[in-house]
C-alpha cells in the first residue's frame, strides 16, 4: 500500500494533469491530488473553484482524493503517511526545475521519494499560463482541457 501525492496549482487542470493522475492511480494504492494555496500567487480560479472542478474530473477513480494545502508539500505527505511525490514533466526545462525541487524535498524529508511521470504524447499541452492566455483571446482550448474547464475559462474571460 503506497500512498502518493500529486501537487500543483491546477490553474487550470489540463488533459495532461488528468493523464498523469489516471496513470498514477494504477501504480499507487492511494493518490492525493493536492491543490496549492499560495497567497502570494494570483490564480485565475479560486481555491474552491479549482478544488470543485478537480473533484468532479477525478470522481471516477475510487483511490483518488482532492485536497487544498497552504504549506510545504512534504509536510502534507508526512501528515498522511505518503511515501511518494508525483511530478509531471514535459520537457528538459520541466525536468531541471522538478529535479531541483525533488532535491529540496528530499533534504526536507529523506523518507519521501519523487517519481517523475511524463504525459502521453497525445496529452502533451502547453503551460497552464499559455492556455489561459489563449482562452483570454477567445482561442479554442478544447484539445487541451476537459469541456468543463474550457467552459470555466470561457466564462471567466467573458467577464473581463
Amino acid at each position: 500500500m503506497v500512498k502518493a501525492v500529486f501537487a500543483g496549482s491546477f490553474d487550470p487542470p489540463t488533459f495532461g494533469h488528468l493523464n498523469i493522475i489516471e496513470r498514477a492511480q494504477k501504480l499507487f494504492s492511494e493518490i492525493h491530488v493536492v491543490i496549492a494555496v499560495n497567497k502570494n500567487k494570483n490564480y485565475c480560479f479560486s481555491d474552491d473553484e479549482r478544488c470543485t472542478v478537480i473533484k468532479e474530473l477525478v470522481s471516477g477513480w475510487n483511490n483518488v482524493s482532492v485536497h487544498l494545502w497552504d504549506s510545504l508539500i512534504v509536510d502534507y505527505a508526512k501528515k498522511i503517511g505518503a511515501d511518494v511525490l508525483i511530478r509531471g514533466v514535459r520537457n528538459d526545462n520541466d525536468f531541471l526545475y522538478e529535479f531541483d525541487l525533488a532535491m529540496m524535498n528530499k533534504s526536507l524529508n529523506p523518507q519521501i521519494e519523487t517519481v517523475f511521470l511524463v504525459p502521453d504524447p497525445k496529452f502533451f499541452v502547453l503551460r497552464s499560463s499559455s492556455i489561459k492566455e489563449l482562452a483570454a483571446f477567445g482561442g479554442d482550448v478544447s484539445t487541451m482541457v476537459p469541456p468543463i474547464v474550457a467552459e470555466m475559462l470561457k466564462k471567466k474571460f467573458a467577464k473581463q
